[in-house]
């Protein structure tokens, strides 16, 4: 009989956990949630206080009755589920299911799965937190009374299957107004000078800047006309040289939604995967005996917060010292923190500074030493010295026509001996160096080019670009970024081309609907105003039925008339251009589980279905006959096959060439990675670069 019994989410923390705290511990899990609102129904009392009806979770009864067996035999029970709102929520239906006082000291959180740690956190249990409960609940109920209303109404009027949530179709707004603004879009033309200068031996590039020391925008060919006639042939004074040092700071340690946006960057990781092996790596990795065991890799991944402990500091200071010299030392300031923020648990950090990704590479999955080193490299990053660069900015001129050259270097690489944060552009810091110049210097231009550019849209939304602007307006929170992009593709509100969201047909139906019923639900002002008074109940200072009293008022009265004003909406399918060969009834396309797909119209009666197969204007290298296309493996990755399967079995995940290859006739693929596109061939040694 064990003296204590310590409930957790997963089997993985419970097993790192038992073997930190010793004997008189049990460790046991819940496997999540153990109760919730029912699926078939709404679940909540709208007549009496939205009284919500919790029941036990379908295929938990097994859980539920080890967990009753255990508590029965243990002098004490500890509920120990993530330090967040939905852990203080599932330790309260724990504490009620299994009659645990919840003013008891049972509850215990910790930031990070390492014995010093857990075993701290156990000296200091405190009562379970009512105000983070009433918060979750409030979110839940809110969220239930939006989604189990709007939806039914979306079946009825559109197509079953339908959802509608108060995060989701925020977001689906936002991607279908950015297409409205691409659409909407007129392209302006611009032009720029650009030119090659030549100091004796040394070349550099410069660029127009403006005339009689102003700076010009030339809008047409003829404003570089009159510029280019200006010219006095191609030689040039230079008027101005300046020279500064400039500091670049290191970014701050991850937070949930900066690690989701990077992951997706660096790593081409969704947000429900970087979430996912977070998880793994938070709840513990085997490193074995002599490393310590099962060990939590990195703190708690869900967090708004940039703050690090002052332990944590202090090693990655001691680590940075001995392996980089003391010049690589931050300041290491004191975050503030920041407003809206919860700030109840450290930035998304490793749990020791020493575990370096090499020493533990072995023992990583892939994915999962990739996203460790991403972390480990952020956090020891941002206790690093900022870089220096010299920067140089030259003037030029000819006849009071002014050219630009800037030129910088590192001077001291600082924290970007570590780490540098990607942007959505993947712009790379490099050394673009000047020749020495100082002021009265003739140089010469050997080319002088005029160029044509038009201005572009604002690009889709990347899934890294998504999460940065519904964290930057305020709406959802982080937890709720990887849940939310997931739903809306699953509905088909949007598809993915080039990494970038695209609204479908049904996404646009679906906005307008919801956008003329119930505006609030998708106005980012009322969204963001809705999180704040959410967030003041965790903080004590609201009645969480009042929050949802004041919104539900109004939107009843909008269901009502959606109800009696909504139009009944037919989407018919889209024709495939191409009759069923079984039945010859039309075929046309169809939304799955995988993507589109052709079907017959005269299903159920035909079941026809096929692939879309997108031909390459490539023959098939290996039966010769067949033509090879593009087709999707079941977890979305693109390969190239023969259009003569089953019969010929070719396939390639690169791109084949439409010729040979010149030095011994073999296929030529395409091979890409982050770095250059290349084509090669899949006999020799031959290869080249792909033109841009």
């Amino acid at each position: 009989m064990s003296d204590y019994l310590v409930i957790v989410e997963s089997p993985a923390k419970a097993k790192t956990i038992e073997r930190y705290l010793g004997k008189k511990y049990k460790v046991k899990a819940s496997m999540g949630h153990v109760r919730d609102l029912p699926k078939s129904q709404m679940g909540v009392d709208t007549d009496d206080e939205y009284k919500p009806k919790y029941i036990t979770i379908r295929g938990k009864g097994d859980v539920l009755k080890e967990l009753r067996s255990a508590a029965k035999k243990a002098k004490k029970i500890f509920l120990a589920a993530d330090p967040d709102r939905e852990g203080e929520a599932i330790a309260w239906h724990l504490a009620h299911i299994l009659n645990v006082d919840e003013n008891s000291k049972c509850r215990v959180v910790f930031n990070e799965i390492t014995k010093d740690a857990i075993k701290e956190s156990f000296k200091h249990p405190r009562s379970i937190d009512t105000d983070l409960v009433d918060a979750q609940q409030a979110r839940r109920i809110l969220d239930r009374l939006v989604g189990y209303n709007i939806s039914p109404l979306l079946w009825k009027k559109v197509k079953k299957g339908l959802s509608a949530g108060r995060v989701q179709s925020v977001a689906l707004k936002m991607i279908i107004d950015r297409e409205k603004e691409i659409e909407k879009f007129v392209p302006e033309e611009y032009w720029s000078i650009e030119a090659d200068f030549q100091k004796d031996k040394d070349t550099f590039e410069g660029a127009f800047y403006g005339l009689n020391g102003k700076k010009l925008e030339l809008k047409t060919e003829e404003d570089v006309k009159n510029i280019l006639n200006a010219l006095k042939e191609k030689n040039f004074t230079v008027d101005k040289v300046n020279k500064r040092e400039r500091k670049r700071n290191p970014a701050k340690p991850f937070i949930t939604s900066s690690l989701q946006q990077e992951a997706a960057r660096k790593l081409n990781f969704r947000a429900r995967k970087t979430m996912m092996v977070a998880q793994q790596l938070y709840e513990g990795i085997d490193l074995g005996k002599k490393a310590g065991g099962i060990t939590g890799l990195i703190t708690y991944m869900r967090t708004d917060s940039t703050r690090i402990s002052e332990t944590a500091k202090q090693e990655a200071k001691g680590y940075i010292e001995e392996k980089y010299g003391k010049e690589f030392l931050g300041n290491n300031k004191s975050e503030k923190k920041k407003e809206g923020s919860q700030d109840a648990h450290e930035a998304v950090r490793p749990t020791s500074a020493l575990r370096d990704p090499k020493s533990i590479k072995d023992i990583l999955s892939r994915d999962q030493l990739r996203l460790y080193k991403l972390i480990w490299e952020r956090f020891l990053a941002s206790q690093m010295a900022p870089a220096i660069m010299d920067t140089m900015t030259v003037h030029l001129l000819n006849n009071d026509v002014e050219f630009r050259a800037t030129g910088s270097k590192v001077k001291f690489k600082g924290f970007m001996k570590v780490y540098v944060e990607s942007s959505d552009d993947n712009k790379k810091v490099e050394d673009k160096l000047l020749p020495e110049l100082s002021e009265g210097m003739k140089v010469k231009a050997k080319d002088i080019t005029p160029n044509q550019h038009f201005t572009q849209p604002p690009p889709r939304y990347t899934e890294a670009r998504l999460v940065r602007t519904m964290e930057e307006s305020g709406i959802g929170r982080p937890s709720t970024y990887a849940p939310t992009i997931d739903t809306i593709q699953r509905r088909n509100y949007v598809n993915i081309d080039n990494k970038r969201f695209i609204p479908t047909e049904l996404g646009g139906i679906v906005n307008e609907l919801v956008e003329e019923f119930f505006p609030k639900i998708i106005d980012v002002d009322f969204t963001v105003k809705m999180e704040g008074d959410l967030d003041s109940i965790e903080e004590g200072k609201t009645e969480w039925v009042k929050i949802i009293d004041n919104f539900y008022q109004d939107f009843e009265k909008r269901l009502e008339i959606a109800e009696k004003e909504m139009e009944k909406i037919e989407i018919k399918d889209e024709p495939a251009g191409e009759d069923c060969e079984n039945c010859g009834h039309e075929m046309v396309y169809k939304m799955g589980r995988y993507g589109k797909f052709l079907a017959c119209s005269n299903f159920p009666e035909c079941r026809n279905t096929k692939p879309i197969l997108k031909e390459i204007g490539v023959k098939c290298p290996k039966c010769k006959e067949g033509n090879v296309v593009e087709r999707k493996s079941k977890k979305r990755r693109t390969f190239y096959g023969c259009d003569q399967f089953p019969d010929c079995d070719f396939i390639s995940w690169d791109k084949p060439i439409a010729r040979p290859c010149p030095k011994c006739e073999s296929l030529l693929v395409e091979k890409k990675s982050k770095k250059e596109s290349q084509i090669k061939c899949t006999n020799c040694d031959y290869k080249e670069k792909t033109q841009d």
